[in-house]
């Protein structure tokens, strides 16, 4: 089983390329996988920084809470473009966003994939304070019944921090846009944004047209090979 942890900073627009290559260098030169540490994606959403860490077993029993052995330089090196997004930040575990709802289909019932499915989407939005467990009630409903199997869903997990909400969506090898696109015509599809809205909005209403705004963008991607 793989434990994820999802960072969320704020970074300077425009810096993708410069954090990338320093995480580039450290995982190229030390070995992440001896801390349990067997992936990481970095994606990027208006001001966003969004850092999700795979692992091969939860830390909070191994013990093994540091990203890389170079933690320290890292930090220092992305320090000028990446910095604390919580209003409450005191310690670099307030920038660990906190799940919230996690789903995944029964056992025999995961829609058929291709080999290196599925496809991870992130989606970014805003939260009402306190909305979680109305949030993941509505979403609860909604994957009992058969649209996620329609849309190809094979995992889903619902994170917040402070005021960001983020929808971490996993689904077979069919592109999001597809599936949004086949989405709005089914009615189950519209309920559920239906009752999303009083609790979930755009993170930013002025460039926001449709839910593939909603998309961050993968920046960097590393897998360990042993």
């Amino acid at each position: 089983m793989t434990f994820r942890n999802v960072i969320v900073c704020r970074m300077v627009p425009g810096s993708e390329r410069t954090v990338a290559d320093v995480f580039g260098y450290y995982d190229r030169t030390t070995r992440p996988q001896d801390l349990g540490v067997v992936g990481r994606t970095l994606l990027s959403f208006h001001d966003l920084y969004i850092h999700v860490i795979e692992r091969d077993a939860d830390p909070k029993v191994t013990g093994q809470t540091r990203g890389l052995p170079a933690f320290q330089k890292i930090a220092e090196a992305i320090g000028p473009y990446v910095t604390p997004y919580p209003r409450y930040w005191k310690n670099p575990s307030d920038s660990v966003a906190k799940e919230f709802y996690h789903w995944a289909p029964a056992a025999g019932e995961e829609p058929a994939a291709d080999p290196g499915s599925p496809n991870r989407t992130v989606i970014v939005a805003r939260i009402k304070p306190g909305a979680e467990p109305t949030v993941a009630q509505i979403f609860g409903e909604s994957d009992a019944g058969p649209l996620p199997a329609r849309m190809g869903v094979t995992g889903r997990w619902l994170y917040s921090i402070d005021d960001v909400y983020l929808h971490v969506l996993e689904r077979t090898d069919e592109s999001f846009a597809g599936a949004v696109e086949e989405g709005h015509d089914q009615p189950a599809f519209a309920k559920i944004m239906n009752d999303l809205s009083p609790y979930i909005s755009a993170y930013d209403p002025e460039t926001w047209e449709s839910p593939l705004d909603a998309v961050a963008k993968e920046f960097y991607r590393w897998r360990a090979e042993d």
